[in-house]
């Protein structure tokens, strides 16, 4: 990092940012610093704005993004190319694989994993002057497969389960498996209980 990124960075204990990564860009809704808890590890490319909020036990791929606004919980993986596209927020024990999306008003539970370019949305008519962003929740324990877009307002349910590549346009009631485009849901079956286990 730069002396200048220093300058917008409180960084905890036993912090490993690549000397290729960028924390403290300026660019978020305040020049609030960028605060990192301990243990993080900061691959080359990253980028962290600053107005961000990161616990302990934070990680990314490389050439991973996180915009201004956003607040990370505690055990933490933002995988290579992934965005966190500012003012959302992402619990604790969250795994978000290469090149998910998460766009801003979105909310994300503890527990959760977010498969391989998995695509949460915010904007239900796109670039129409009428729209307002609506944010998607992504509640505790869920499982998003990878290539799987959710729709703006769409509330996955607590320990719910999307497949792979399905578009979800309407609410996915707790612990039910959605599946399909447009996705239609069912209760989750006995071999996807018991809940993620991310480590």
């Amino acid at each position: 990092m730069s002396e200048h990124d220093l300058q917008t960075v409180r960084t905890g204990a036993r912090c490993d940012i690549a000397e290729a990564a960028v924390v403290g860009e300026s660019g978020g809704e305040t020049d609030a610093p960028t605060r990192i808890g301990d243990d993080a590890t900061i691959r080359g490319g990253t980028i962290v704005y600053t107005d961000v909020e990161i616990g302990d036990d934070f990680s990314t791929g490389h050439h991973a993004l996180v915009r201004g606004g956003t607040t990370v919980g505690d055990d933490v993986l933002v995988g290579s190319h992934a965005v966190l596209d500012g003012e959302l927020e992402v619990g604790s024990h969250v795994s978000c694989q290469t090149g998910v999306y998460l766009p801003p008003e979105t909310t994300v539970g503890d527990n959760v994993f977010l498969g391989p370019h998995a695509v949460v949305t915010n904007d239900p008519y796109p670039v129409r002057p009428t729209s307002e962003l609506v944010g998607a929740t992504i509640e505790s324990g869920a499982s998003v497969g990878a290539n799987a877009t959710i729709l703006p307002g769409v509330t996955v349910g607590e320990g719910s389960f999307v497949a792979a590549g399905a578009v979800v346009t309407e609410d996915v009631p707790p612990d039910s498996v959605a599946v399909g485009t447009p996705a239609t849901h069912e209760p989750l079956p006995e071999d996807l209980q018991g809940g993620n286990q991310l480590r």
